[in-house]
Order: C-alpha cells, then structure tokens, then sequence
C-alpha cells in the first residue's frame, strides 16, 4: 500500500505551514466575530424599528375606536360621563404596581378599562387580567369603591381570541367599518373587579 506524502516547497517547513494556517484561522476567526457584531447590531436596529411601527398601529388603533366607545358602552346602559385616553397609574411604593389603561371610561359607579390592540392574542388578554388587579388593588388604597370592568378591543381579532377574551369576563370592542361594536353573547356577565 502507498503512503500518500506531502511535498513542501523548498525552504517551507512543517511548523511555518501550521503557522500560517492558525493565523489565518485567527483572522476568520475575528472576521466572523465582526460580522456577527454587525449583524446583531442591524437585528436591533430593526427590532427598534418594528417597535415603533408596532406603536403607530397601535396608536392608529387606539384612534380608530375610541371615538365611539362612550357612546357604544351608553347604549349599554352605561351612562359613561368621561373618556380618557393613555392613563398612566403610578405606585411610587412598588414600581412593579404601576401600568398604564389605554382608554378609561367612567362615571360614579363603575369604570371600564379597555386594552386595545391592533390583533390581541391570549398573552395580551393575560396582561390584562394582571392590570385590573392592579387596578382595583389601586382602588382599594384610595377606598374608590367602584365597581371595575375591563374590556379588550382589536381590530382584527381570531375565533379562538374571541372566545378566550369573553370566558375571561371582558367586553370585546371590534371595529366595523367606520365605528366600533361591542360584541357581546347572550347572557354575557362581564367579570368585576
């Protein structure tokens, strides 16, 4: 059997061959380290991108329902006195208290705190459970003895959300054409905080 052998040209020795080859893995070696700084660097630029734009939608959203939603909830038998808009809730005790109700409707009885997302999902719907306790815990220390409802609205919204939104107790707010429509089941009792 034949050994294969290999020729080095004249004057190279094995050790300068090994040196150059771990040189020059040292240099790939650092020009992938670059590449992959660049290009986490270009992912987070994006991600700050798709966050912003996530942002607008959800503002566009915001802007797209409310408008309408006092007037929808008072044919309810609301009789909602004020809307506001972004309300920012502040426990400067304990940080983890705070939050923030997208569109808070109110009169001297009851509140509605509504969620509104441009296509909620069941996380969302989770959060929002989070923020009514919180809510009501924040109430609770100011003795605001309301009674609190809390409401999700979307304007595109699954089957599936639908269902998960109401077994939850919420109001579920979608936007039809020009207004918005509280879609409520038959003998739908909506969950108190």
């Amino acid at each position: 059997m034949e050994t294969a052998s290999i020729d080095y040209p004249r004057g190279v020795t094995f050790e300068q061959v090994w040196a150059a080859l771990k040189e020059s893995s040292a240099k790939f070696e650092q020009e992938m380290k670059e590449s992959r700084a660049e290009f986490d660097r270009r992912m987070e630029e994006t991600d700050k991108k798709l966050g912003k734009l996530g942002n607008r939608l959800g503002e566009l959203v915001e802007h797209l329902v409310s408008p309408n939603m006092e007037e929808k909830f008072n044919e309810l038998g609301f009789a909602f006195t004020s809307t506001s808009t972004n309300v920012r809730v502040r426990n400067l005790e304990d940080p983890n208290e705070s939050f923030e109700i997208d569109v808070f409707l109110e009169n001297g009885d009851v509140a509605v705190a509504v969620e509104v997302k441009s296509k909620p999902d069941a996380d969302d719907v989770k959060e929002h459970i989070d923020r009514m306790g919180k809510l009501r815990r924040h109430a609770d220390k100011r003795n605001d003895r309301r009674k609190f409802h809390g409401a999700v609205a979307g304007a595109v919204t699954s089957d599936s959300i639908r269902k998960y939104i109401l077994k939850n107790g919420f109001y579920l707010i979608e936007q039809t054409g020009d207004t918005v429509k509280i879609n409520i089941p038959k003998g739908f009792v909506p969950r108190e905080w």
